[in-house]
């Protein structure tokens, strides 16, 4: 199965590791050095250009990406739970 992050991007959902509120994880130094890092080494993906509410961090081919999304993660969560009862 697939999680929709928004715009036409979908991921596998057995890649993704977690889903995190962009508000209230960041508040922690050690969230925004690892955003800072995968950002200078190419691993995060901008979803869509419009206010990032949430970022997902997934393993694809044994390497780690971070996909920033328009999308709160209580929207991306119940979108996860939903695909997952559905199986």
């Amino acid at each position: 199965m697939y999680l929709h992050l928004g715009s036409d991007v979908v991921i596998p959902k057995k890649s993704i590791i977690g889903i995190f509120d962009l508000d209230t994880a960041t508040i922690s130094k050690h969230t925004k050095n690892y955003l800072a890092i995968a950002e200078k080494e190419g691993r995060v993906k901008t979803v869509s250009y419009e206010l990032p509410k949430s970022f997902v961090v997934c393993n694809e081919n044994g390497k780690t990406y971070v996909y920033i999304s328009q999308l709160s993660s209580q929207t991306l969560y119940k979108r996860f739970s939903l695909t997952a009862e559905t199986l």
